[in-house]
């Protein structure tokens, strides 16, 4: 039986569902307007936790600082972040994806895989079907996905990363040459910065550039199991299940990257306070102890 993956993403989550919420308020919509969720707006402190695509459009990234953010546009909207409607949205934006599929895996807050493989006689289009799901999410939720598809959990997650918001997009085996390999390598899923300069120094621009080296020379640039997985990941290739139940977190983190060296206490404390209500929530949601000390 062959396999059919669907990777669905919520786009820019935490803002979509500050702005869904808004918007049943009679509220101006963030998503229209340069705008991101991060910090205390009344200090402008903290990090960028998500952003709308007009911010985008002035530059303002992902886990910048918000200070940072707003040299970029001084009329930037800022709102707190509010956990608990994320962890209501997010249930209810899995309750529909569970709906369709015999296994879901819930990979993060805003993010599952639906293995739809045998589904064929209930599903027998998978596009019309993804088009259902996610018109469903915006129609009932207030908020848009991207939803890829493919017949392995990299490829469809790779998919979804392509054109947002509210989209759907295919990346099957037949469509890497001219989906995929394309590419800059950095685009490779869970392929980092540091690796990305190797790689680029070595000459090897794209992901069909990594697929088209041998897997000596990527093991040699990236260290023997790094480069064995990512090498497998330029090809296409993943063979890792569908997990209805995710296994038990042996630790919780969270980490963030800056566009500028953090160079005081006083730029680095609202980060750590953001950071940690973040590990704070997400141990909470485990029903583990949490103990913070000041």
């Amino acid at each position: 039986m062959n396999r059919l993956i669907f990777h669905i993403d919520v786009n820019s989550a935490f803002l979509s569902w500050e702005s869904a919420r808004r918007v049943k308020e009679g509220l101006p919509d963030l998503r229209d307007i340069p705008a991101c969720i991060g910090g205390d707006p009344k200090k402008r402190t903290g990090i960028v936790v998500a952003k709308s695509i007009p911010a985008k459009k002035f530059g303002i990234q992902t886990g910048e600082p918000v200070a940072m953010a707003l040299r970029k546009c001084p009329n930037l909207v800022i709102m707190k972040s509010d956990f608990e409607l994320y962890i209501k949205c997010s249930r209810a934006f899995k309750e529909i994806c569970a709906s369709y599929a015999p296994v879901m895996e819930s990979f993060s807050i805003d993010e599952v895989f639906l293995d739809m493989s045998g589904t064929s006689m209930i599903y027998p289009d998978p596009l019309k079907t993804a088009f259902e799901i996610k018109d469903k999410i915006r129609n009932e939720l207030g908020f848009t996905v991207n939803i890829g598809i493919s017949t392995n959990k990299l490829l469809a997650k790779m998919a979804s990363d392509f054109e947002k918001p509210d989209k759907v997009h295919t990346l099957f085996p037949d469509e890497i040459p001219i989906k995929m390999w394309p590419l800059p390598v950095r685009d490779l899923l869970f392929l980092g910065k540091a690796s990305e300069k190797r790689l680029t120094e070595a000459g090897i621009h794209t992901i069909g550039d990594m697929a088209h080296s041998s897997e000596e020379e990527i093991q040699r640039l990236l260290g023997s199991k790094a480069g064995h997985q990512l090498y497998q990941y330029a090809c296409g290739i993943d063979n890792s299940p569908v997990k209805a139940q995710p296994e038990e977190a042996k630790g919780f983190s969270v980490e963030t990257t800056f566009n500028d060296d953090i160079v005081s206490v006083e730029q680095v404390l609202p980060i750590l306070l953001e950071q940690c209500d973040i590990v704070a929530t997400r141990m909470r949601r485990k029903e583990k102890n949490v103990h913070l000390y000041r």
